[in-house]
């Protein structure tokens, strides 16, 4: 029996000293207080006194002394194991900022300093320290004179060459243009041959339209005059007037003025003028005298026009620089000519420019291109003018592909083989005190002779830079609200990492868009920007790479910082990811503009690459939006975005509170109201304060009739079945680690779980601790110890639980307020809501202060003057959903008793 006794009082002190712990440790003083070591000495010092009372109760004196022995054995063996682990584990908890801050500053260095650890003792330019000589024969490539031969290869190489398409564009936009005004002219002038070539040739009819005014007149003089000779002195009128009769439908004629003497031309001489009053006269006397005269009247408005067509072009010759149409060849050409014309013109520069015309190729032998291609598709006599009109438009349309270019000079030169020099054994590589040249670092590092050394002084300034820059980070976070946890900044740095170690991999394209988009989210905007404003001047000194690619990259990634906290959907986070992929393209292409890189052939290389970094921003943006959900749940992050998943009613675990504890629910929704408004004003998380109070009482899913919001009315189970404060104190505590287990089984983060134990804090199960004073006072037997009647705790860690503490507190005082001021008369002289307000402001100010005074709220960092702030904030909320209704008549019974 005794040793039973002891067993079961050793098992009440262990626990009641795990307790104590617990609590100590929540509390944060057993690590971080210089007090923990005194602590636990008087933990262990009443545990060792509880021990010695009992035993000295014993009345087996040898006994007694054995089990002394073998206590202070086992005292002395826990003691000395407790204080070497407690030791260990406070130095390991003391140390674990500065260990994160050294993996920092060693992983940061090593991985931007790579170049510095491989570097040569033995430099070009240095002198030697000693005589080297080539310990065997051996033939070694002189990569100085590879070079310059492959070089020389390149440059001869020949130039590849692209048609450039807008060029081709604008020579058939101006050759077109040509094209219209000749059909223009020739509309002008008038079809052509204007009569049948069968009756009148069109070579006659072109002479006709176009000789002179006194040859045309010579020739009705001499069409007049044959008709004359023919008819021999008849009485007709004289030659004059019948000169003047026939030319009479002529339009063009002058009134006849004074006569003037002029030497007469004589045409007969000319063939054209001869052929054409043959045939005049042929068509005369073949048809009619009528006949001839329509055709001279035809004749003559065509050469009206004709004429008018002239000036024209001669307009047009003025205006245009090309005198293409300079010679009459336009004009001469017949309708069928002119359109077999335009075509072949068409067709030729079509083929001359799928060819391509190069810079800088001789006039004559785009000439000869041009001449060669209308003989195919031109008439003969209209080669001529097509030749004017190709070479007036004809331009170089052949540039350069610089891509295509660059990869065949590439190709020659790595056709070129190495050119290799032969160092036969014992030869003086180079002597001491001689410059080392290139060729002599080169034969060292074939026989290995060459001394490479980690560069320690650059890597210390390097690290010294480092641990600057994070200084300043470290600077920032204890400035900012946001307290972050070791596990943050291990993130923090993997996160950091990711970008040069994709650098000295040689990858332009890093993860600039997912460090500001992953940082932003989970640490808002004043972190993000701090370390992408600090990695960015870094590796621009540190790494050889492209400083425009260096600064696209961080300006994707200040603008997913920046925004990234402020969205609350993954949907906005992917629109997110499409404004950070076109910030890094937009960016990359505006500075290469600035630079003046953006202009000339390789103009579309620039926009290429552009487009390769909006597509690397959109990238990495979407892999950033596949990783957050898991790095959430392994570094227990809370974000907007996560925390209003967590919100969700249809979450599993808020739909069994919702079914199996339907009042605690209500609960719950109240609470979270009120605990909502009250954050919104004291600018705390209100996403986080929402979350955590929804699963802040799910452990009464465990026993939903042990409270009394689930009992709808029926009996309590404490008054009727238990009856026994004590247990029923368990089982009102146990809903608090029962929350707990729940939580963990769904993975809820810390976060969310702090708000099940701290919104009860260590407060005192006021009701069951009354009762059993009670019965206590009944039965002197029963001691009442205020530790079976408190929460196990710990008291609210932040401003948010202890928000939820008070709102939690206050809500059944509430509920309780509203339940008695609905039974009051409307006939009083204060109203109902008037006096329900002031209750409720003296009720709540009651209950907050009994909360500061109990010490439950020392370490959430809310401020005594915020009670009341607090307490007139909830009861704004209250009245919101119980506001004042009117007041109906009540029907009298009287009158419903005789109408029955």
């Amino acid at each position: 029996m005794k040793m039973q006794e002891f067993l079961q009082f050793l098992t009440q002190q262990l626990t009641h000293w795990r307790r104590q712990y617990k609590g100590l440790r929540r509390k944060g003083k057993l690590m971080r207080s210089p007090k923990s070591k005194s602590d636990r000495k008087q933990l262990l010092r009443t545990f060792l006194k509880n021990v010695i009372l009992f035993l000295s109760k014993s009345n087996d004196k040898s006994a007694r002394r054995k089990q002394e022995r073998a206590l202070q054995s086992k005292a002395k063996s826990v003691t000395t194991k407790s204080s070497i682990y407690s030791v260990c584990l406070d130095w390991v908890h003391e140390q674990r900022s500065l260990g994160i801050l050294a993996i920092a500053v060693l992983s940061l260095t090593g991985v931007i300093g790579q170049k510095l650890y491989n570097q040569t003792q033995l430099q070009v330019g240095h002198p030697a320290p000693q005589t080297i000589t080539a310990p065997y024969t051996a033939k070694i490539e002189d990569q100085k004179k590879t070079e310059a031969e492959r070089k020389a290869v390149s440059r001869s190489s020949l130039q590849v060459l692209m048609l450039d398409a807008r060029m081709n564009e604008q020579i058939n936009e101006n050759l077109q243009q040509l094209l219209d005004d000749g059909n223009e002219i020739r509309a002008v002038a008038g079809a052509f041959p204007f009569f049948d070539p069968a009756v009148l040739p069109i070579s006659t009819q072109r002479y006709l339209r176009s000789c002179n005014d006194s040859e045309w007149q010579a020739l009705l003089l001499a069409v007049e005059n044959s008709k004359n000779q023919q008819k021999k002195g008849t009485g007709q009128t004289t030659a004059s007037s019948r000169s003047s009769s026939i030319a009479a439908p002529n339009q063009e004629r002058q009134p006849r003025t004074t006569p003037q003497k002029t030497e007469p031309v004589d045409f007969s001489q000319s063939t054209d003028f001869t052929q054409a009053v043959a045939e005049l006269e042929s068509y005369r006397l073949t048809t009619s005298e009528k006949n001839l005269s329509l055709l001279i009247a035809q004749i003559s408005q065509t050469r009206k026009r004709y004429t008018e067509a002239t000036t024209k072009l001669l307009q047009l010759e003025t205006v245009t620089p090309e005198a293409v149409y300079e010679e009459s060849f336009l004009l001469d050409l017949s309708d069928v000519e002119w359109e077999k014309t335009q075509m072949g013109i068409h067709q030729s520069a079509e083929r001359i420019l799928t060819q391509g015309i190069p810079q800088g190729l001789p006039k004559n032998i785009l000439q000869d291109a041009v001449s060669l291609q209308l003989q195919s598709f031109v008439p003969e006599s209209a080669q001529p003018l097509a030749k004017n009109l190709l070479l007036a438009v004809l331009k170089p349309n052949l540039q350069k592909d610089e891509e295509e270019t660059r990869e065949n000079a590439q190709k020659a030169a790595a056709g070129v083989p190495p050119v290799m020099e032969e160092v036969r054994h014992g030869e003086v590589i180079v002597k001491r005190g001689v410059q080392i040249t290139t060729w002599n670092l080169e034969v060292l590092e074939h026989y290995r002779l060459v001394r490479r050394e980690v560069k320690w002084r650059g890597l210390l300034k390097l690290g010294g830079v480092i641990a600057i820059a994070i200084g300043i980070f470290v600077w920032v976070e204890r400035h900012v609200d946001y307290e972050l946890r070791q596990r943050d900044r291990l993130l923090v740095l993997l996160l950091t990492l990711s970008v040069p170690g994709l650098v000295t991999m040689g990858l332009p394209y890093t993860t600039w868009s997912a460090l500001g988009l992953l940082l932003g989210s989970f640490y808002g905007p004043t972190l993000g920007l701090t370390v992408v404003g600090l990695l960015l001047p870094i590796l621009a000194v540190i790494l050889d790479m492209s400083k425009v690619a260096l600064l696209a990259g961080a300006g994707g990634a200040i603008l997913g910082s920046y925004i990234a906290q402020r969205l609350r959907s993954r949907e906005e986070l992917a629109l997110l990811g499409l404004a950070i992929a076109l910030t890094q393209g937009s960016i990359y292409l505006v500075v290469k503009i600035l630079i003046g890189q953006a202009f000339g052939s390789t103009w579309y290389i620039v926009l290429r690459e552009a487009g390769f970094f909006a597509l690397s921003g959109l990238g990495w943006s979407v892999v950033a939006l596949g990783l957050s959900p898991y790095l959430e749940k392994v570094f227990d992050l809370v974000t907007p975005i996560r925390l209003a998943e967590l919100a969700n009613p249809n979450r599993p675990l808020l739909k069994r509170l919702a079914t199996e504890t339907p009042g605690t629910f209500q609960h719950t929704l109240f609470v979270a109201t009120l605990a909502e408004a009250a954050a919104k004003e004291l600018g705390c998380n209100v996403e986080l304060v929402r979350a955590g109070t929804l699963y802040h009482d799910i452990g009464k899913m465990h026993d939903p009739l042990g409270f009394i919001e689930n009992q709808m009315g029926g009996p309590n189970k404490h008054d009727t079945e238990i009856k026994d404060p004590w247990k029923s104190a368990e089982i009102i505590k146990k809903h608090v680690t029962e929350g707990l287990v729940m939580a963990r089984k769904h993975l809820l983060p810390t976060a969310i779980q702090a708000f099940i134990p701290e919104h009860q804090g260590t407060m005192l199960i006021a009701y069951f601790h009354h009762q059993a004073q009670q019965m206590a006072q009944e039965n002197p037997s029963l001691t009442v110890d205020d530790a079976d009647f408190r929460y196990d705790g710990p008291i609210p860690q932040s401003r948010e639980t202890g928000i939820v503490m008070l709102a939690d507190s206050c809500e059944a005082a509430l509920r309780s307020l509203q339940a008695s001021s609905s039974g009051k008369r409307v006939g009083e002289k204060r109203s109902v809501k008037d006096v329900s307000t002031e209750q409720a402001l003296t009720m709540l100010n009651n209950i907050l202060r009994a909360k500061w005074q109990d010490n439950q709220l020392v370490d959430s960092g809310l401020k005594r003057e915020e009670m009341s702030q607090i307490a007139q904030i909830f009861v704004d909320v209250w009245q919101q959903f119980h506001h004042k209704r009117i007041a109906y008549p009540k029907l009298k019974a009287s009158n419903t008793a005789r109408n029955s």
